[in-house]
């Protein structure tokens, strides 16, 4: 089950991983094209399923009942060796308790973050799952203090990123000036998430472009969005933005400068070594409600990860474009403030682990549907 863009990344990492050892499994449920494409019959499109904030669900509701209601027959009639849940909590958690009742295994992969918000989560988790697989460093700890049996994988986002990135090469390769400064525009993987941030993004860029005439902005290309959708964002841009339908790794390494979306990405981000500004926002009634909820300091993984504010956050009212122009201009132009950042970002590198995450959580699912 991956309702999201970084979900069904690691999910078909993790179905290749499982082939790999055991070439008859078969596999259905919830992803995008990538779990498609490692073998995965897909009951449901991830683009379909995924939200951000707490009111935006709304406009998705009749799509999750639906996928809840055949997800839950199946589980009844079919009776699979196992299931496998990753992140997008409040429908896996769900459907969990389903697979409980009928004593089907059940490995979270990608665990939610309960650590965050409403903890009263965990209660439910440690009924309805057998077992965690969990990719933070922390995670591990406050999983076992709960009574559940946990491993910790490392991240699997090492495992899609090459060791070294000559930022020269990327730029070559992606045909922009190496002498100009290159801002990665990078507003999440849903179209909520886009239109509350790549406006502001724009105009920041626009700012940006009174102190560097000749600034490129690159985009990657979420595989859950279509380009058309981005293209009614950026036709009327007074700043070139080129659209890359390819890896994000490729795109991440020709930035001088990356404005991020708050979730995975930060971390792919800090992974390539690319200072970034995190920005977060979504409707006022989600981020009040959030607010009385959510128990961390800091927004972005990056930072969680870091115990420490590495990158700076923009949250709901301050992401403005002067804000965050500013915040970008800090970076380019103060060479201490970067040389900082990037130092601190590989230490965050070496804390997700050494990789492999794929493998270890592929063994973890076949001993269990032995």
């Amino acid at each position: 089950m991956a309702g999201e863009a970084s979900a069904d990344l690691h999910g078909s990492n993790l179905v290749k991983a499982m082939v790999r050892s055991n070439p008859g499994i078969v596999f259905r449920g919830i992803g995008g094209q990538r779990l498609e494409q490692a073998g995965v019959k897909n009951l449901f499109s991830s683009s379909d399923m995924a939200v951000v904030g707490l009111t935006e669900v709304i406009g998705k509701l009749y799509t999750i009942v639906k996928a809840l209601r055949k997800l839950k027959s199946i589980l009844k009639n079919d009776r699979p060796d196992l299931l496998i849940l990753i992140d997008y909590p409040d429908f896996n958690i769900n459907i969990a308790k389903t697979a409980k009742h009928f004593q089907i295994p059940v490995l979270y992969y990608i665990s939610p973050q309960v650590w965050a918000w409403r903890r009263g989560r965990i209660r439910k988790l440690s009924q309805r799952i057998d077992r965690m697989a969990v990719i933070l460093p922390f995670e591990k700890e406050f999983f076992r203090k709960n009574g559940m049996e946990v491993d910790y994988v490392g991240h699997p986002l090492l495992d899609a990123y090459p060791e070294e990135l000559d930022k020269v090469k990327a730029k070559v390769q992606l045909g922009v000036k190496h002498d100009y400064p290159v801002v990665g525009l990078l507003p999440g993987s849903r179209e909520q998430e886009i239109r509350n941030l790549l406006p502001v993004m724009i105009k920041s860029a626009e700012i940006l472009r009174s102190s560097y005439p000749d600034i490129q902005c690159l985009l990657p290309l979420a595989r859950t969005i279509e380009p058309e959708f981005i293209k009614t964002f950026i036709d009327n841009s007074i700043v070139p933005i080129r659209v890359i339908e390819r890896d994000i790794h490729h795109v991440l390494g020709a930035c001088d400068v990356a404005l991020v979306a708050s979730g995975t990405v930060t971390l792919e981000t800090a992974i390539i070594g690319i200072p970034m500004v995190i920005v977060y926002r979504v409707s006022p009634v989600s981020f009040r409600i959030g607010r009385m909820v959510v128990k961390v300091p800091y927004i972005g993984l990056v930072n969680l990860v870091a115990e420490e504010k590495v990158v700076p956050e923009l949250i709901q009212d301050e992401v403005t474009p002067d804000r965050l122009a500013r915040e970008a201009l800090t970076i380019l132009e103060h060479e201490d403030v970067r040389a900082n950042m990037i130092m601190k970002l590989e230490y965050i590198k070496k804390s997700l682990g050494l990789g492999g995450a794929s493998d270890r959580t592929a063994k973890i699912a076949l001993e269990m549907m032995r």
